[in-house]
């Protein structure tokens, strides 16, 4: 007879330090009235009242990851901004539709409860939600052993909005003659990141040495929330875009209407110079454009007689400026000229 003890914690399993992790994430509270705002962690589920200020409301949902910008968090072992980033990739989403985000959700799986790890992302997370106006009500933390390697692990996030109907940003709004603004990026925000490992790997770039790749590549996603909400409460937006994977030109398009065309002046954009060193360490033009943001973290698409009331609702660094205008057409994106890297 085998008597053997066989237990979830030698299986690589520890229930208990994912309980401390729990108690820790719910422990995290910023003070609203004397409540903990957090304090619906570790229940069943959570519960959520809609604004009874929106009228006829819709309801919105987003969910996304960070993708492989998490190697370079493994690599550089910091874990304080990702969090930031996977709020903001779901949020920059929800808001294109003029949704408001109203809860956060996350996903962690990872080979082993790794506390420290866990608390540095956890708190991006919080951070994340505190610049979007929502709150963070629940998620699911995963240990794995077996299926990530040692050390590895992967996020997701969902977030849920609302928006009222006749405030809902479609595609109708956009009209012939509309300008189209650009808000800068932080970075590169979260897409991208394979072809970025990739170039590093293949040039032997030790990015722990790289002062300027060090402070570049973990920069967090900036989160757009407050400013567009501020121009749709205020009637003066017909559309917007966020800048993700396919850049520019590919999800531009994903908001323009039939006949109508997207013109994009590429010399008017305003790149970083973390593109500009992409660009000097061998991707191409049409590589840059298809992959990377390039600087335009986010696209307006606007009345041209409501262009002076924009910038108010921007913070220097961020302020809106135009790319290009919405003409006849077919193709739905032109772009016009090309990208001048060394500004």
């Amino acid at each position: 007879m085998n008597n053997k003890k066989f237990t979830y914690k030698k299986s690589g399993v520890n229930i208990k330090a994912a309980d401390k992790f729990v108690n820790f994430i719910s422990s995290v509270s910023s003070k609203k009235k004397g409540k903990k705002k957090f304090s619906n962690i570790g229940g069943f589920g959570s519960i959520t009242n809609i604004p009874n200020n929106i009228n006829q409301p819709q309801i919105v949902a987003c969910t996304d990851g960070v993708g492989t910008k998490i190697e370079i968090a493994n690599y550089l072992n910091k874990f304080d901004t990702i969090g930031i980033d996977l709020v903001a990739m779901s949020v920059n989403d929800l808001i294109v539709q003029g949704a408001k985000p109203l809860f956060f959700l996350d996903y962690i799986s990872i080979n082993k409860i790794d506390l420290s790890k866990l608390k540095s992302i956890i708190k991006g997370i919080i951070n994340g939600c505190k610049l979007s106006g929502c709150s963070l009500v629940g998620g699911e933390t995963a240990e794995m052993p077996g299926t990530y390697e040692k050390g590895k692990f992967d996020i997701a996030g969902f977030a849920v909005g609302v928006v009222s109907r006749n405030k809902v940003l479609n595609k109708n709004k956009i009209k012939k003659n509309d300008l189209i603004l650009a808000v800068p990026s932080s970075g590169l925000h979260s897409n991208g990141f394979s072809l970025v490992r990739f170039l590093i790997n293949k040039k032997k770039i030790n990015i722990t040495k790289n002062e300027f790749l060090k402070s570049e590549l973990l920069k967090p996603t900036k989160i757009y929330v407050k400013e567009v909400m501020n121009l749709v409460s205020k009637n003066l937006l017909n559309g917007c875009a966020n800048i993700t994977g396919g850049g520019i030109s590919d999800n531009i398009k994903r908001v323009i209407p039939e006949n109508l065309v997207a013109e994009i002046n590429l010399s008017k954009i305003k790149t970083l110079k973390i593109f500009k060193w992409l660009k000097d360490n061998g991707v191409t033009d049409k590589e840059m454009l298809k992959t990377f943001n390039c600087g335009v973290g986010f696209c307006l698409i606007i009345n041209k007689n409501k262009l002076n009331k924009i910038n108010r609702f921007f913070s220097k660094n961020y302020k809106p400026y135009i790319i290009g205008k919405i003409s006849s057409g077919k193709n739905k994106v032109k772009l016009n000229g090309s990208i001048n890297w060394i500004k």
